[in-house]
C-alpha cells in the first residue's frame, strides 16, 4: 500500500511525532511511505535520512501554487491513499486531488486531532467534503464531527500511539541539575504549545496553592508559544520566580518525563493529549482535565486523577493529593505504563490506520 503523508507544520509537536511514528510504522511493514512536509520544518529535519521525502509550505488554505505542485507529484507518485495530518494539508491535498484529474485514484484521508469545531465557511465545508475518511484521534473527536455533520461511516478512531519500548531505552534527565532546582525538590511537569487552550494559566494559578501546602514543589511547564510573555507576568504576579520554571522548547522531552514526579495536563480542550500518553509510558501519574479526549486516555483513580476545565483549585487539589501520597503515585504510574502499553501503544495505531486505508481502497 503506497501511502503519501502532508503535513504542512513548521514546529515540533504531538502531531507531528504521531506523523513521524505512522510513516516508520508502515515503512517497517514493507509499505511504501512518501512524507511531504514543510521545508523549515522540525518533521523534515527528522526524517531528513529517509527516502520520499518532498518540501512544501502552503500559505494558508488557498495557497493554489502549492497545490498545482503537489498535484504534479501525486499524478507522478500515483498513490493509493493521500493521507493529511492537519488541516493546512487537507486544503492543499483536496485541492492537489481536483486538479490532478480523474487519472489519479487515491483516497483522501484526514488526520483530525483537536476538538476544534470545524469552521463553517464555504472553503472549509468544500474541503471536508472532498475528504473520503477521516482519521480521529479520539471518540470525543469522532462526536464533534458527528454534530457538523460527517456521516458516522466516514469516521474512525484511532487512537494514537506511543512507542513504549523506545521511551523505555531513553535515558533520564535530573530537572533538579538541569534548571537548578533544590535537591530533593518533587517535579511536577506539564509539556505543551504555550497557547490559550492548553490551559498553562490555570496550572500557574494551581501552583501558588499548592505551594502553601508543598512548600518545596517545582513546576516545570515545557513548550513555546504565543503565550510565554503572559504566562511570565502572571508567574511574577504571584510570586512564583524560584517555583515555576518555562523551559522553552525541549528536544529532550523524553528524558525529562522521566526526572517528573507527577504530570499534569491543564487543556481547556484536548483532542487526546499524546503528552499524556508520554508521560504514562515514563511511568508517571497524570492529572488531566476532562477536555476532550483527556478523559479517554487517563483513568480516573487508576492511572491519574481527572478534574474540571477552567479549575485551578480542583487542580491545585489533586496535585497536593498525590505529591503527599507516593504510594498512589507509584500505583497510578505503574497502572499508566500498562495503559499505554496495552490500549496506546504505536504498533496497534499503525495498524489500525493501515486497515482503514484498506477499507478504503
Amino acid at each position: 500500500m503506497f501511502s503519501v503523508h502532508v503535513d504542512t507544520a513548521r514546529t515540533w509537536r504531538g502531531g507531528q511525532n504521531q506523523v513521524l511514528l505512522t510513516v516508520l510504522g508502515l515503512r517497517g511493514r514493507g509499505h511504501r511511505t512518501a512524507l511531504v512536509a514543510h521545508a523549515g520544518g522540525e518533521l523534515r529535519r527528522r526524517l531528513a535520512e529517509g527516502p520520499d521525502l518532498y518540501l512544501l509550505t502552503p500559505r494558508g488554505d488557498l495557497d493554489l501554487r502549492a497545490a498545482w505542485r503537489l498535484a504534479r507529484l501525486l499524478r507522478e507518485l500515483d498513490p493509493a491513499v493521500v493521507h493529511a495530518h492537519d488541516a493546512h494539508a487537507v486544503a492543499v491535498a483536496a485541492a492537489a486531488l481536483s486538479l490532478a484529474g480523474a487519472g489519479l485514484a487515491a483516497r483522501l484521508v484526514a488526520a483530525r486531532r483537536v476538538d476544534f469545531r470545524l469552521a463553517a465557511n464555504a472553503l472549509s465545508r468544500w474541503k471536508y467534503r472532498q475528504v473520503d475518511h477521516f482519521i480521529c484521534a479520539s471518540s470525543a473527536i469522532r462526536t464533534l464531527l458527528a454534530a457538523a455533520g460527517i456521516p458516522p461511516e466516514r469516521t474512525t478512531v484511532v487512537y494514537e500511539g506511543v512507542d513504549v519500548e523506545r521511551i523505555r531505552a531513553a535515558p533520564a534527565l535530573d530537572p533538579h541539575k538541569a534548571f537548578g532546582l533544590p535537591r530533593g525538590a518533587p517535579v511536577v511537569g506539564n509539556v505543551a504549545a504555550l497557547v490559550p487552550h492548553k490551559g498553562q494559566r490555570y496550572l500557574i494559578d494551581a501552583a501558588a496553592e499548592v505551594v502553601r501546602h508543598v512548600p518545596d514543589a517545582r513546576f516545570v511547564i515545557a513548550g513555546e508559544g504565543e503565550l510565554e510573555s503572559a504566562l511570565r507576568r502572571r508567574i511574577a504576579a504571584l510570586g512564583l520566580e524560584k517555583h515555576v520554571v518555562l523551559a522553552g522548547f525541549r528536544p529532550d522531552i523524553i528524558p525529562l518525563h522521566k526526572g517528573f514526579d507527577l504530570f499534569v495536563m491543564s487543556s481547556t480542550t484536548e483532542g487526546l493529549g499524546t503528552s499524556a500518553l508520554d508521560a504514562m509510558a515514563c511511568g508517571k501519574a497524570v492529572i488531566a482535565t476532562r477536555a476532550g479526549g483527556l478523559a479517554e486516555v487517563v483513568a480516573d483513580g487508576e492511572t491519574g486523577l481527572l478534574v474540571p476545565v477552567r479549575n485551578s483549585h480542583a487542580l491545585a487539589d489533586a496535585i497536593v493529593r498525590l505529591l503527599r501520597d507516593p504510594e498512589l503515585r507509584q500505583r497510578c504510574g505503574e497502572a499508566g505504563l500498562a495503559r499505554a502499553q496495552g490500549t496506546f501503544d504505536v504498533e496497534r495505531m499503525v495498524d489500525e490506520t493501515l486497515q482503514v486505508y484498506e477499507s478504503l481502497v
